[in-house]
């Protein structure tokens, strides 16, 4: 059994993202998407672990400094560098990633059940250190609620195939698995969204929720339930960490007991929260509730 005051434990790389646009000097960030959502948990007031690795340099005093800062417990094993990416972003703040990566996560154990267990991104199909994580996450299943996040970076990924494999172990592995439509277009060229995530259901998982950007999100249930939400406007001053916002405050919500409709509703608001200022920087409790109480019907699911 698990305590009331058990953390989530978010298992996956840390990321230095050096931010780079035409005109402007570099800006490093700290990032990796489940270093942003162990963060955005920690942003909302659940308590977070994050399992991973940093390297003994700046980017990694950097990056633990970040997390430490939101209450966040870093558990790192020891790499010869931090990864890197450089983040260039176009007219409209969109994201494009050059990646300096690698993962060698050890085996690991846990002294205690955590609440939950999120995985996702680059350290949960990258060997050697996929293997740990994919290891740890059978250990608590069933057990603990589990819940994975693609977000997929094609120039790490290999070739297609064998990606979607290992995608879809973790799929099998979850509970509740979110992914962006971007991330279905790249393992699966010229499906429907929507075609995807009912297949997804089949491999086990009891909600599929799919981002669309400006178009709001979906989520399809293996009870045969789809829920919309529209997305919140907002003035995009770039979309990094978007996703690991939506994904902290979906996360958030269904910890606290919140239908599947309002669990959307608070995470396409906290991911327009995120795209209003620049880098990974998900809303505090107090700003998502905030949002929430402004944003009025836009977060009003349709069936």
């Amino acid at each position: 059994m698990t305590s009331p005051d058990s953390p989530v434990l978010v298992i996956g790389e840390c990321v230095a993202d050096i931010v780079r646009t035409d005109g402007a000097p570099d800006v490093v960030h700290p990032g990796g998407s489940p270093a942003n959502v162990a963060y955005g948990l920690a942003r909302l007031g659940r308590p977070a672990v994050l399992l991973t690795e940093l390297g003994p340099d700046a980017n990694g005093r950097l990056i633990r400094a970040h997390l430490e800062s939101a209450g966040v417990t870093v558990r790192a094993a020891e790499s010869a560098r931090t990864p890197s990416a450089v983040v260039r972003l176009d007219g409209q703040g969109r994201a494009q990633y050059t990646f300096d990566i690698g993962w060698t996560l050890p085996p690991v154990d846990l002294e205690a059940p955590p609440a939950a267990v999120h995985l996702g991104s680059i350290g949960a199909v990258t060997e050697p250190g996929a293997a740990s994580v994919v290891a740890l996450v059978e250990r608590w299943r069933g057990r603990v609620p589990v819940s994975y996040d693609p977000n997929v970076r094609p120039a790490l990924m290999g070739e297609r195939a064998g990606a979607v494999r290992r995608v879809e172990r973790c799929v099998a592995l979850s509970g509740l698995v979110k992914a962006s439509d971007e991330d279905l277009a790249w393992l699966y060229p010229g499906e429907r969204p929507e075609a995807v995530a009912g297949r997804w259901l089949a491999l086990g998982p009891s909600v599929v929720a799919v981002t669309l950007g400006e178009r709001g999100a979906f989520a399809l249930t293996s009870e045969g339930e789809e829920l919309r939400v529209p997305a919140v406007p907002a003035r995009v001053a770039d979309t990094v960490g978007a996703g690991d916002s939506f994904m902290a405050a979906l996360l958030h919500a269904r910890a606290d007991g919140t239908d599947l409709a309002g669990c959307l509703a608070e995470a396409v608001t906290a991911a327009a929260l995120t795209v209003s200022r620049p880098g990974a920087n998900p809303p505090s409790a107090a700003e998502l509730e905030a949002a929430l109480r402004g944003a009025g019907e836009l977060n009003s699911p349709t069936l």
